[in-house]
């Protein structure tokens, strides 16, 4: 294997030598081009898009695509797409879906569906004037922008509002301009984006052209225009109730008031302890991020975003709430999801264009739902299993293929060994000891 150095012009190769200097990197360079090779879509058209999706693509990167089935949400019946590579998390999501799809389903509503962006600016100016100023900023910018928003105001969105921020008390002379938009079905971010930066553009030309706004020491400088992946107005409730005495079955050491008041201690240390809240909402986002992967969106911005809702009153806590009154368990959760069903990859990328359709090709305020709903699902199934047998039997014994793929085994084997653990602890260690006892009594 060659030591690695600063390679100049990568992106100037074609995808061929791409692959080829890549793999030389390896002690087999031809067995490692085989393998990148191997995970090429066999229909050349759809690999070139693949391609496209991308800078420096030499393969494709798979994940398992899975389906969570019997969510009900909202009395609809749904067949949730899922992608995600860690064990488990489609089967929580499946047994939560199933024990609530019993019990009236999952609940959810859409309580807003705001967007944020800002043009970061500093104005050595008079602050005064330029608030003054500020409701002719704000006309002119809209319709200076009318061009770029037509589309979107047919589709029943656009530019709601813009502000004037002062910020200049945390850093010298800074100010922004704070747009909210709504963008119907789309996530938004390319056109919100352009008319940032037209917004950018227009505010420099306004405080250069307009009389209010005298002298060198008055230049507009224009920092940088991006939306906000922070978007706690564009925002989701999904919940679950029902009678306490339902939980009955749950835990054969446990009544079910017990097991109730045992899992609303576990929320309430989520929302006290930052450590357990990191991983409580983890939970939250294995739900999440699998439909949100699934369907084409960007699971990073809405990780990003989620865990700044979590610490909007100053601590991390738990996106998560609970009540238990009147004989009633409650259990929600309220999350921002800046998520779109129209644009990007979400009709490029032919399985998330299957997922959208699979989903009876919702709307963005549905979608919402239905990926907060998995979320939720996912979480109360981790809080279910912590406070009843842990975590670690369920997760084990799907992470039990792992473990089996790892080691390589026969299909015999394999079935030999699943049978074996159905009603023990697993482990890695376990697992290969009793795979080597197979093979030495086959010896």
């Amino acid at each position: 294997m060659q030591k690695q150095q600063i390679r100049k012009g990568f992106s100037k190769l074609n995808k061929e030598q791409k692959i080829d200097l890549t793999a030389s990197y390896f002690e087999n360079p031809a067995e490692a081009a085989r393998e990148l090779k191997s995970y090429w879509h066999q229909d050349a058209g759809l690999q070139r898009k693949l391609d496209e999706f991308a800078e420096n693509t030499i393969s494709n990167f798979f994940f398992p695509y899975g389906i969570a089935p019997n969510f009900v949400i909202n009395g609809n019946m749904y067949l949730v797409p899922m992608v995600i590579e860690e064990s488990s998390v489609i089967a929580a999501a499946s047994n939560a879906a199933k024990f609530w799809s019993e019990r009236g389903g999952f609940h959810a509503e859409v309580l807003s569906m705001t967007k944020i962006g800002q043009v970061h600016f500093v104005w050595e100016g008079d602050k005064d004037v330029l608030s003054a100023a500020m409701p002719d900023i704000k006309e002119k910018l809209i319709i200076e922008t009318n061009p770029i928003t037509e589309n979107m105001r047919e589709r029943g969105g656009g530019i709601i509002d813009i502000e004037l921020v002062d910020m200049s008390d945390k850093l010298d002379n800074y100010f922004q301009l704070k747009a909210s938009f709504e963008t119907a079905d789309s996530m938004g971010a390319n056109f919100i984006n352009s008319c940032l930066e037209e917004f950018g553009e227009l505010l420099k030309r306004f405080l250069k052209e307009d009389k209010r706004f005298t002298g060198a020491s008055e230049e507009c400088e224009i920092v940088m225009a991006i939306l906000s992946n922070y978007t706690p107005d564009c925002l989701v409730r999904t919940w679950v109730e029902c009678d306490i005495e339902e939980f009955g079955e749950m835990d054969r050491n446990m009544s079910a008031v017990e097991f109730v008041k045992k899992f609303e201690r576990a929320v309430r240390i989520a929302q006290e302890d930052v450590f357990r809240a990191s991983t409580h909402n983890k939970g939250v986002m294995n739900g999440i991020d699998a439909v949100v992967l699934a369907t084409g969106n960007d699971f990073r911005a809405i990780e990003a975003c989620a865990h700044t809702y979590a610490a909007r009153n100053g601590k991390y806590s738990s996106l998560t709430d609970i009540s238990l009154e009147n004989g009633k368990f409650r259990y929600s959760l309220t999350v921002p999801l800046a998520i779109g069903t129209v644009g990007g990859l979400t009709s490029l990328h032919p399985l998330a264009k299957f997922s959208l359709e699979l989903l009876n090709n919702p709307e963005a305020e549905q979608l919402m739902m239905i990926a907060a709903a998995c979320g939720l699902a996912n979480n109360f199934s981790a809080l279910k299993s912590l406070t009843t047998k842990g975590i670690q039997v369920g997760h084990m014994k799907m992470h039990l293929y792992n473990i089996l793929n790892h080691i390589g085994v026969t299909k015999e084997e394999k079935d030999h060994v699943v049978d074996h653990f159905k009603d023990k602890k697993v482990s890695f260690s376990n697992v290969k000891a009793l795979v080597s006892d197979l093979r030495k009594g086959n010896s």
